[in-house]
């Protein structure tokens, strides 16, 4: 069974965005050390228009095959002209308002996104499942979070939108790796007690 990671950026205070879901405050963090960070450990987690401007568009993947995102993190993209994200991945974007999907390498979810979910988990294959995000759809996901990879940038928000929307839930996690970074980033790596 491969896991699915939820590899998410997030403010100290543990908000992805601010109350309309806008992150750009984080982006300013994303100096030199981090981005060779990114490159060694998670390359196909920086989007394809991205690599190819940073000069590393044929790294392959290490960590993942398979993205999940919601719709209105697609929808930054597609707001761009660009209908396939992270073109080297298998694309699924859950909706429930995105009837057809427009490109090729996207597969669009309305329903038993779950049960997608756990088939995508039983595949043979050595690479994992990223849970790339927003708030609603790692809500819905929680039950099958396997991993937490939180990219913590030296921000409070105060409010804005949560990791997880969902209702209150205790499930405890093991902290396996924490990262620091001179520029006040952290990286904190836990795996799901199950």
């Amino acid at each position: 069974m491969r896991k699915l990671t939820y590899f998410i950026a997030c403010s100290i205070d543990g908000f992805i965005g601010d109350p309309s879901g806008d992150a750009t405050s984080m982006y300013r963090f994303v100096n030199e050390e981090f981005l060779s960070f990114l490159k060694a450990e998670y390359p196909e987690t920086v989007s394809a228009e991205g690599r190819e401007a940073l000069g590393f568009h044929d790294t392959r993947s290490q960590r993942f095959d398979t993205v999940i995102q919601g719709r209105s993190s697609y929808q930054l993209a597609l707001d761009t002209g660009v209908t396939s994200p992270y073109a080297l991945l298998r694309e699924i974007v859950a909706s429930r308002t995105l009837k057809e999907s427009p490109d090729a390498n996207v597969e669009v979810i309305s329903e038993d996104l779950v049960g997608r979910v756990r088939e995508l988990k039983a595949e043979q294959t050595d690479l994992g499942i990223w849970l790339c995000g927003g708030s609603q759809l790692a809500g819905e996901l929680i039950d099958e979070v396997d991993e937490l990879v939180i990219k913590t940038y030296p921000l409070v928000y105060g409010s804005g939108m949560p990791m997880f929307g969902s209702d209150f839930r205790a499930i405890e996690f093991t902290l396996d790796a924490v990262r620091t970074f001179d520029n006040g980033v952290l990286v904190r790596t836990y795996s799901r007690k199950r």
